[in-house]
Formats: C-alpha cells, sequence, structure tokens
C-alpha cells in the first residue's frame, strides 16, 4: 500500500532533465523515484554510491531512476559525476515542492541528529563519504524517500524514519512485479 497518494497532475509537473515528465517516463516503464537529502550529507552520497553500484541491475530490470534533488542543476551534475551517476535521469526541485507533495518532511532533531544517526554517520564516512556544509547543496533538514511508480501509480514506497536509514533498492523494486507499460 503506498505511503502517500499523489496527484497524478504533480508527475505531470516533475520535469526531468531530458524534458520528460515523470508521469510520461512512467508510462514508458517503471521508475525508481529517489528523493535526496542534501548533497554534503554523508547519507545521500552513499546513496548515490549504492544507485551506482546497482545501475545495471536496473537497466537489467527495466527500471529507469530518477532522482529528485533540491541543488542548482550544475552542482547537482558535479556530484551525480563524482559517484558515476552520470547520464542519470534528474528533478531539480529547490523549492522542495514536489518532496511535500510525496509526503517528505523535515526531519526532527532525533530523525537528523540522533545516536543512531551519529553511529551510521561513522560508518559512512569511514567509507570515504565525507559532511559537507553548504547552502547551496539543499535543505539539511529535509528528509528523503523513494518511490517505485509505473503509469503515475504508486507501486511501492521506501520512507526514512532516520537520515540514516539505508534503503535496500533491490528489495523495493522486486517486491512487486511492475506491470508492462501500455500504449
Amino acid at each position: 500500500m503506498p505511503h502517500t497518494a499523489v496527484n497524478l497532475e504533480v508527475t505531470r509537473r516533475m520535469i526531468c532533465n531530458t524534458g520528460q515528465s515523470l508521469k510520461d517516463v512512467s508510462d514508458q516503464q517503471p521508475c525508481l523515484v529517489v528523493f535526496l537529502r542534501h548533497f554534503g550529507c554523508v547519507f545521500c552520497k552513499e546513496a548515490l554510491s549504492d544507485l551506482a553500484q546497482l545501475r545495471s541491475f536496473f537497466d537489467q530490470n527495466g527500471i529507469k531512476i530518477v532522482i529528485v534533488h533540491m541543488a542548482p542543476v550544475k552542482t547537482a551534475e558535479n556530484y551525480f559525476h563524482r559517484y558515476g551517476m552520470g547520464g542519470t535521469w534528474l528533478v531539480s526541485n529547490p523549492q522542495k515542492t514536489f518532496y511535500a507533495a510525496f509526503g517528505l518532511m523535515k526531519g526532527s532533531i532525533s530523525q537528523l541528529y540522533g545516536l543512531r544517526t551519529w553511529i551510521r554517520g561513522y560508518s559512512a564516512r569511514k567509507e570515504g563519504h565525507q559532511l559537507e556544509l553548504a547552502e547551496e547543496l539543499g535543505d539539511s533538514t529535509q528528509m528523503p524517500g523513494i518511490f517505485l511508480i509505473q503509469q503515475g501509480e504508486i507501486l511501492n514506497t521506501y520512507i526514512h524514519r532516520h537520515a540514516s536509514d539505508r534503503p535496500d533498492y533491490q528489495q523495493i523494486v522486486s517486491c512487486c512485479t511492475p506491470r508492462q507499460a501500455t500504449g
């Protein structure tokens, strides 16, 4: 059951860097829509690294990765290239209107800075992901989330309970058998 119902109009307004709307892309194939935290966050960097490692899995299974971020386009492109995600379909949303439309809120102190987050942050830093603080990287209080969407319908969700959650992307897409696109 989807975490939140998203109006089809929202997916029509979400224009990817390719010029297509999320609705149009999801009509063609299932989309794993990943809403990131700010680019300075070690967990955002960890997510980009994880997605880069799974890119061929998604390609082989006909899943399009669409990443929603809060940074200026040029800043985002630099991070995507740094993490081996160049050519990824992106939606720039500095105003966070799409985050809100998908039910993604600002995190509480414990979600963002609690003990669990600090412990996981140490682990992410050991993997080479360093914390950066700069306003142009995005809102450091915004929580992330993931939505599997096809034909404008949410098939599965992963809503982070803590900024430090590390989702199993393969499980998110494999728990549902995406329908073949029609048309």
